[in-house]
C-alpha cells in the first residue's frame, strides 16, 4: 500500500484544510486500516521528492529503507543532472516560485556535491 505522508504538525495527509477529513486512526474516512489517500504532487513536489533522493545519495539523510546513511555520487550526480535537465526545458513555464526553488534547490545541492566529492578523493 501507499505510505502516509506525515505533515510537520506530526497528523496524516489529509489533516490540512481543504484534504479529506480523517477518523481517530488518522485514516479518510472510508479508508480501509493500513490505507492512504497518495498525496497529490505537483511541480515542487517533484523537485523535492528528487532534492531528497539527492540528499540520500549524498549520504546527507539516512535510507528510508535501511536507515543508513551512504555515500553514492554517480547517483547523486545523475539526479542532480536530471533537476538540470528540468530547469533547462521548463524554462519560461514556471511560476516564478517554482523557477526560485528549482534554481535554489540545484545550487545547493551542486555545492554539497562538489563538497561531498573533495571528501571523498581526500579519502
Amino acid at each position: 500500500g501507499v505510505e502516509c505522508e506525515e505533515d510537520s504538525s506530526g497528523g496524516k495527509n489529509g489533516d490540512r484544510p481543504g484534504e479529506a477529513s480523517r477518523g481517530p486512526e488518522g485514516r479518510a474516512r472510508g479508508e480501509a486500516p493500513g490505507e492512504c489517500t497518495p498525496v497529490p504532487i505537483d511541480f515542487s513536489g517533484l523537485v523535492l521528492s528528487l532534492s531528497t533522493s539527492v540528499m540520500i545519495h549524498l549520504g546527507e539523510v539516512p535510507d528510508p529503507i535501511t536507515r543508513e546513511k551512504q555515500v553514492e555520487l554517480p547517483q547523486a550526480k545523475q539526479t542532480i543532472d536530471i533537476l538540470a535537465i528540468l530547469e533547462e526545458k521548463t524554462r519560461g513555464n514556471l511560476t516564478k516560485e517554482e523557477e526560485m526553488l528549482l534554481r535554489d534547490i540545484l545550487t545547493d545541492l551542486r555545492f554539497r556535491y562538489v563538497e561531498k566529492s573533495k571528501t571523498a578523493t581526500a579519502n
